[in-house]
Formats: C-alpha cells, sequence, structure tokens
C-alpha cells in the first residue's frame, strides 16, 4: 500500500514540475519510451539499482546515455530518485504516469441514459460541456433505465443531472411539505 502512495506521489510531483516545460502529451511519451528502454534493456536496469556503483557514476551516465533521448526534467528526475534511494520504483512511476496522464488534460464524464441517444445529441452534449466547463472531455456512455428520460453526466465529484427520475423525486418532497386543508 505505501509503494502505491509514494508512486502516485512521485509520478504526480513530478508531472506537475514537468508541465513547465513538456505538454502532457510529451511526458507520457516519455515515460512510454523510458518503460521501453527498461524493458529492453535490463542491464541498463540493474546499474540503476546496483547500490555498489557510486551516485555520481550513476548520473554521468544518465546524462550521456540518455542526453539525446529524453528531456532534462526526466533525466533530472531519474537523478533524484537515485539520490533519495527510490529508484527501484521507476517502473511502476512509468505505469502510473502512462495510466493516469494518458487522456492528457481531457477530463474523464460518464454520461447516463435511459435510451440510447443519436450521434448528433452526443455530440452536441459533449461540446456543450467542453464549452461550458472549458475542458476537453472523453466521454462514456451507460445505459440506466431507472432514470426514466434525461441524462445524468458525472465528472468527478461533480453531477449534472436533467433526468426525469430526479424531477419526480422532486415532486415527491415537495408534495410531502404541502399541507392539504
Amino acid at each position: 500500500m505505501r509503494e502505491g502512495i509514494l508512486v502516485k506521489r512521485y509520478a504526480s510531483a513530478f508531472v506537475e514540475y514537468a508541465r513547465s516545460s513538456l505538454s502532457i502529451e510529451e511526458i507520457v511519451k516519455e515515460f512510454k519510451n523510458l518503460k521501453a528502454v527498461l524493458r529492453s534493456s535490463g542491464d541498463f536496469e540493474k546499474f540503476l539499482y546496483a547500490p555498489q556503483i557510486a551516485l555520481s557514476e550513476k548520473c554521468d551516465t544518465i546524462d550521456k546515455a540518455l542526453k539525446g533521448s529524453f528531456s532534462e526534467p526526466l533525466r533530472i528526475f531519474l537523478k533524484f530518485l537515485i539520490e533519495n534511494k527510490r529508484i527501484r520504483y521507476i517502473s511502476d512511476i512509468c505505469d502510473y504516469v502512462r495510466a493516469a496522464y494518458s487522456h492528457g488534460d481531457a477530463e474523464e464524464a460518464f454520461l447516463r441514459t435511459s435510451y440510447p441517444l443519436d450521434v448528433k445529441y452526443i455530440k452536441d452534449i459533449k461540446n456543450q460541456l467542453e464549452a461550458t466547463l472549458k475542458k476537453k472531455m472523453h466521454l462514456f456512455f451507460e445505459l440506466d433505465p431507472e432514470l426514466l428520460g434525461g441524462v445524468e453526466v458525472r465528472m468527478g465529484n461533480t453531477v449534472i443531472d436533467g433526468s426525469v427520475r430526479r424531477r419526480l423525486d422532486e415532486l415527491k418532497q415537495k408534495l410531502m411539505t404541502v399541507q392539504v386543508v
């Protein structure tokens, strides 16, 4: 459990640090390439993990071997992990960055409807969400007959509920508060 928290923290911190000079897409691409290098060259990974090799030698090798292929922020990050004895997490950090940031700056949203929608309406909903929230959206769909009609959109902790089920529930609450004389 602790390793997962460390991986997430290091990955998130690096992404925030590197965003000043690299786009999210470039960061994800670099971690994909780094993972490929680690997978294809077991010797390089063993070299990074080896406790008998001096820190200065590892840092020099990272600069020489990766200079043309990888950005300076990533090389600095690798040296930072080595200095703090966290280099053993680099493979997991690569996987986390690829999984967590592969959508780039786009926000994930889940669209629930009670019936299948025409593609035109889906595009209209997506465009309206992007214009309102000023973010790119990746829309995922779910059919839910309990909504009775309308749509519901979930983005993280935000819910936009335009369903008939919600309207009926609100009407029920209003009717329960009315006193009949």
